[in-house]
């Protein structure tokens, strides 16, 4: 007689799904913009030779030894082109220093051969900056350039959030979810400035739901009781023609243990891995033929002990309005594992809810006390399959299917310092194995 729909509808658009779950558990956050600057003088560039070089070329001959960009003196420079420095005609560069208005250290990458030196990320917006580059020219002599500008304020521009809370545990599927407020073209960009920090290493990769949704998953389930870092340097990317990031954020969080669900539909038990060892197998109940509980990998969203569901038509026999206690929530459309007093006779025996997997009392608080959102829950055996984005379903998604998602269409190795892109033909094999320590190919999928 019990249904297991709550009041929150499954037909939302993807942004809005999350934001709706973020509402529900509280751990959204809007990370507040940097800190800008702005205006700055411009100043020529102060090129400094080998007096004897110089003296042995006529004055109209004498090279710009280094050539810097943004040109100096520039007033609305692209931030999303970054700061280059170049050695000419065989010159070397050595070191380059900036100094910002923003606040925002400006790091840089030298070329294998010397000549050329690039900014890593985009530049803060609306910011002034002072460039002093020193290397060598052709010869081998000493040379210093040292160039002023600022970068553009834009007219259009786009923020960003991310769904994990800072300081908050979550299970070992949880993706890192972020939104944006604008519609994102130029994804890559967007990918390139986006690091993780991870307390035990990981493989993982980006993947775009959408252009205002993208998500960082790892290849298998997170390593147990890590702490990870998603840091941006998103001020300044030109998210859109025009549009621009004028906003870095930081967040860090925490995966827990790790407490896996695999709930078999034909043979009505649960079994519960905690550590990687199983732990609990349980009789259920889940979906009658006529509303099976789907197949798909899935993450715990939210829990509530009671929680209010209702369903069927009003004023008809197949209506009801009931307070559930100890419910783990999987799915938006309603689906949960929960405390189902009514239906132990069944648990073990037959299928007889509305699609959600039923247990007993002292089961269904036990699973509850285990539970954080990012666990993984696997539904097997069904004649239904998953249906995608009704809940976190980024584990219905093969490896090969995720890096598919990606703009780089690259992995991402994350460890304590920081996160590189790389190529996935360099991966090591994956060793990890459903339902443990990664999800089945196929998994959402009809039985």
């Amino acid at each position: 007689m019990h249904g297991c729909h709550s009041t929150t509808s499954s037909r939302l658009p993807r942004r809005a799904r999350r934001l709706a779950a973020a509402a529900l558990t509280a751990v959204a956050a809007l990370l507040v913009t940097a800190c800008q600057g702005s205006g700055g003088g411009s100043a020529p560039v102060a090129t400094q030779l080998n007096s004897q070089a110089v003296s042995s070329m006529p004055p109209s001959s004498v090279p710009a030894p280094l050539k810097m960009s943004p040109a100096a003196g520039s007033k609305n420079a692209d931030p999303a082109q970054g700061i280059t420095v170049t050695a000419a005609g065989g010159g070397k560069v050595g070191n380059v220093t900036v100094k910002t208005s923003s606040g925002r250290p400006v790091a840089g990458t030298l070329s294998a051969n010397g000549a050329s030196w690039h900014s890593t990320y985009a530049l803060p917006t609306g910011a002034s900056y002072t460039v002093t580059a020193t290397g060598t020219d052709a010869s081998g002599h000493p040379v210093t350039a040292t160039s002023s500008f600022t970068t553009l304020t834009p007219a259009s521009s786009f923020h960003t959030q991310i769904f994990e809370g800072a300081g908050a545990t979550y299970g070992v599927g949880m993706p890192i979810m972020l939104t944006f407020d604008h519609p994102i073209t130029d994804k890559a960009a967007v990918e390139r400035a986006l690091t993780v920090t991870a307390s035990k290493p990981v493989v993982g990769a980006w993947y775009w739901d959408g252009s205002e949704a993208v998500d960082f998953r790892p290849r298998d389930y997170w390593p147990a009781d890590t702490t990870v870092t998603l840091s941006s340097h998103l001020d300044g990317v030109e998210g859109a023609p025009g549009v621009y990031g004028v906003h870095d954020l930081t967040q860090t969080f925490n995966i827990g243990q790790s407490v896996v669900a695999v709930a078999d539909t034909k043979n009505f038990h649960t079994q519960v891995y905690i550590g990687g060892k199983l732990t609990y197998t349980w009789p259920i109940s889940t979906g009658r033929a006529t509303m099976p509980t789907p197949d798909g990998t899935y993450l715990s969203v939210e829990k509530g002990n009671p929680v209010r569901m209702i369903g069927g038509t009003k004023g008809t026999s197949g209506y009801y309005d009931e307070l559930v206690n100890w419910a783990v929530r999987f799915t938006f459309s309603g689906d949960y594992y929960h405390s189902a007093p009514w239906s132990v006779v069944s648990q073990g025996e037959s299928n007889v809810s509305h699609g959600c997997v039923n247990l007993s009392p002292q089961d269904a608080q036990t699973y509850y006390s285990l539970s954080v959102p990012g666990n993984p829950i696997t539904v097997i055996s069904s004649p239904k399959a998953g249906n995608w984005d009704d809940g976190w379903t980024e584990w219905f998604l093969s490896w090969s299917q995720y890096l598919a998602g990606s703009a780089t269409h690259l992995a991402v190795q994350a460890g304590p310092s920081g996160s590189t892109f790389v190529s996935p033909s360099t991966l090591p094999a994956d060793t990890a194995s459903s339902p443990i320590g990664t999800s089945a190919d196929g998994n959402y999928q009809a039985s």
